[in-house]
This record gives structure tokens, sequence and C-alpha cells, in this order.
């Protein structure tokens, strides 16, 4: 709540008042009566559900609605000025064919101005295009025309880098399920390709988008000292904010920001400074799904879902995941056409569900996601989901099922190779000997491949195994 917290304490009294009666006049009183709660009382999470007679789900699913609405509202606000700018630029011709010369050439170098403040290159290219027309007869005309000539160049630089950044992701994503050092090697090749595009220009909106993809870069990719840009990472986030509060009201960093907080999340993740880290995980937690929706050409948003199953394992708060994804995920609509994305959700979901002890549940989505999209070109993704099917067979004591499937991951196996996937041939052992019909030794010999599996290295590449966690519960489970 804290997150939130902050941003209504932070709203002008003017436009607290404004979100409060837009609620309240549009059917959300239990919105309203949150806001109000959060912004005059220091009363607790506990104590306002009480006053609001709901359970923590639909407590969540408040609180997430608010922080839209509070969003929404602020953008809104953001974007007239930005609209009245975009409105002058479209009467530009209105104003070169109605006005004196001199009065149409001071309204566009006011307008060129209002521009460059927003670094919007694509208007300006129009604005220097008819100052040039309006000063065919001088000796200015040069000049624009430079201007012209640089700024439809600037803008190409911008379409270009904005192209690196969502090519960038959709190949990360592949090799995120894969591993593969020729995927590795075009997110190489990419990252200097938008280094040395954005070295062209001094410009702050290449400096975000550059970033963008070079710091998850430096955490997912490559390790700083191999990296071609070496600023510190933490310099790169705090000039970033600079940038974000200099230009406050650019409707483009406004969303951007949300992914700069998740950049500040995996980067105090990546160094283990997990106090710090906490900082930013409300704010993109309570997001989530419009991050997952809306933000894949700027960054990789599935990640962030590894991301609380690490949390959630780290901080052993496993078990109240499965109930909080139904008020994060209550109008979330998965892309099946983004693989990668889409398996990630499904294994999240579905991890989600084993922490709580639903099995049945958990082995659904596993099922849905086999069903749903072909995992041949993924063949680890696809022998790591299977194995989780299989757990979860094993789990609810279902022998034909998990016959049936044990067999098909054996010949995965052999495809693959057992030295590739030693933390699936471990899972292997253990599942077969809690379904052997033997009872001799069974939970000694279960103990040490559970030894075994936590001292397996970490895979590069997609492995929901590894974060499984054998405690006392499931080895009694497994035992029985």
């Amino acid at each position: 709540m804290a997150k939130l917290k902050n941003i209504i304490m932070q709203l002008s009294d003017a436009d607290y008042l404004a979100v409060h009666e837009s609620l309240s006049t549009g059917g959300a009183e239990k919105s309203a009566y949150l806001l109000k709660s959060m912004r005059e009382s220091s009363s607790s999470d506990h104590a306002i559900m009480e006053e609001l007679e709901v359970n923590t789900n639909a407590y969540y699913t408040l609180r997430s609605r608010l922080n839209q609405k509070i969003e929404e509202y602020l953008l809104q606000q953001m974007e007239n000025p930005r609209t009245d700018i975009l409105k002058k630029v479209a009467n530009i011709n209105e104003i070169i064919f109605t006005k004196k010369k001199a009065i149409a050439i001071a309204t566009l170098k006011k307008l060129e101005k209002e521009l460059i403040d927003y670094d919007l290159s694509n208007e300006l290219t129009i604005v220097y295009k008819a100052l040039k027309k309006l000063h065919q007869n001088t000796e200015e005309y040069f000049q624009y025309s430079q201007l012209y000539n640089r700024h439809v160049a600037y803008m190409l630089a911008v379409d270009k880098a904005e192209d690196l950044l969502s090519s960038y992701f959709i190949k990360f994503g592949n090799f995120s399920l894969t591993g593969d050092e020729t995927n590795k090697l075009e997110l190489v090749l990419l990252n200097k390709e938008m280094i040395n595009t954005c070295k062209i220009y001094d410009s702050h909106r290449l400096f975000i988008y550059k970033n963008c993809l070079n710091i998850f870069h430096r955490l997912f990719v490559e390790e700083d000292e191999t990296s071609v840009d070496l600023d510190p990472i933490e310099d790169l986030l705090a000039k970033a904010d600079g940038i974000f509060e200099l230009y406050s009201l650019d409707s483009i960093y406004f969303h951007l920001k949300l992914v700069y907080e998740f950049l500040k999340l995996e980067y105090y993740n990546h160094y283990k400074l997990y106090r710090k880290s906490e900082n930013y995980y409300e704010e993109v937690n309570e997001s989530c799904a419009g991050f997952l929706s809306n933000f894949n050409l700027f960054t990789y948003p599935a990640q962030f879902l590894i991301t609380k199953l690490q949390r959630a394992k780290r901080i052993q708060e496993k078990t109240s995941l499965s109930d909080e994804n139904v008020a994060l995920f209550q109008d979330f609509e998965p892309d099946k056409d983004d693989i990668p994305q889409y398996i990630t959700y499904a294994t999240y979901r579905s991890l989600s569900c084993h922490f709580d002890n639903k099995y049945e549940e958990s082995a659904k989505w596993l099922n849905n996601l086999l069903n749903d999209v072909s995992l041949k070109r993924y063949q680890n993704a696809q022998l790591e989901i299977k194995t989780l099917l299989a757990l979860e067979y094993c789990l609810m004591k279902d022998y034909e099922l998990f016959n049936q499937l044990i067999n098909s991951i054996q010949r995965q196996i052999r495809i693959i190779g057992k030295e590739n996937c030693m933390n699936i041939q471990v899972l292997n052992k253990i599942m077969k000997i809690s379904l052997s019909e033997s009872k001799r030794n069974k939970e000694e010999k279960i103990n040490e491949l559970v030894k075994k599996f936590k001292s397996l290295e970490p895979i590069q590449h997609f492995s929901p195994t590894l974060l499984l966690e054998f405690n006392e519960e499931i080895i009694k489970r497994l035992v029985v």
C-alpha cells in the first residue's frame, strides 16, 4: 500500500478533489472511500478492509483500480498542453495562407521552441519545412534547409531506435527459453547497433530508449565486464529520473517511468540488494497486467513474473501468490502469439498454484499451455513444462497420467542429452521413487536426491523446475 499511499499524498488538493468527485459520481463509492482513507487517515489495510466489508482479493482489486484511475487522471491533465501544440502544427497551412509573412514566421518560431521542449521531431520537420518556404528569397533559407534535413535524419534515428528496441526484446524472448549462443550473439549485436545509433545525436529521447535496452542487456545477457557501455547503471537510472522530471508533460515518458521502475527492481535484485528492490516492487506489481499487455516493445515484462516467483520463494510468501493473481489478472488476456511471454505467464500461474498446494489447478494451467501453443521450437522449455506437469500428477497420485507423461519425458531427454538437463533427471528419480510400490528407505532416498537437486547450478535459460522448493510438507506428500 505504501507506494499508492505516497502517490495519493502527493496529489494537490485540487487533483485529489477532482479524482474523488470523479469516483463518487461514477459509481465507484468504495474506490472513493479507499482514496479518502489513504489521504486523510492512517488506518491499516486490515482496518480499511473491515470498513469496506471486502476480502483480500477484492481489496487488492480496489487498490489496483484506484491506482489506474489516478494514472488516467494525471495523464489527461498532462496531455492537454501537448494536444494544443499538435493542433497548432495541424494549422500551419492556415497560418501561411491567412497571416502576414512576419506574423507567420514569428508564430512558427514560437512553435519551434515549444516543439523542441517536447522533443517532437516529426512535428519539427513540418515547421522547418514551412520556415524554409517562407525564407526562399533570404539568406536564412540555407539555415532552415539544414535544420529540416537534420531533423528528418534525427526522426529516422528515433524510428530506428524504436525498431531496435522491439526487435531486441522479441529476440530476448527466444533467448530466455533456449539460452542459445546464436540468439545471444544477435542480442549483443543489436545492443551495439543501438549504442552506435544513439551516439549520433545528443538527445534525451535516444538516451531513454538506449538504456531501456542497454541496462536490461547488462543485467540479463552480458555482465558489465564485457559491456560496451560501462557507465554505472545507478548513474544511468538517476539521469533518466532527471529527464522524466524535466519533461514531465511527455506522455511517452509518463509510461516509460514504469519500465525504469522495473529496471531499478531488477538492478537491485541482480546485486542482491533486496531491501532497495522492495521500493520498486509494489509499483510494478500493481501494474502487472498492463505491464505484460502494453510494454513488450520497450522491455521484456515476463521477466517480472520470474522475479515475483524468486521473491516469493526468498521471503517465504509463496502461498499468497495464487490468491493475489485472481485480482491482478482479472481483466488480463494473454497474447498467445507472443509465445515466450505466454509460456512464462502460464508457467508462473501454474507454479503459484503449486506453491499453494493447488496441484489440480496447477496441472490445468500446464495442460492448457501444452494444448494452446506449439513448443517444438523450444525443446528445453517443453521438457521443463512436462516435468512440472508430471510432478503435479505425482503429488496427486495419478499413476496413469504420470506414467503416460514420464515416457514422453524420457524420450525427450535422450534427444536433448542427459548432460544438458541434470535437474530434470534428478526430479524424475524423485518422482519414480515417490510412486514406487517399495516403501524401503523411501524418505531417505528422496531426501538424498533433494539435497542433490538443491546443489545444482543455476541454468541460464528458462528453468522453472529450479524454482521448486522441497519443504517438509512436500517431501511428506512424496513419501506417502
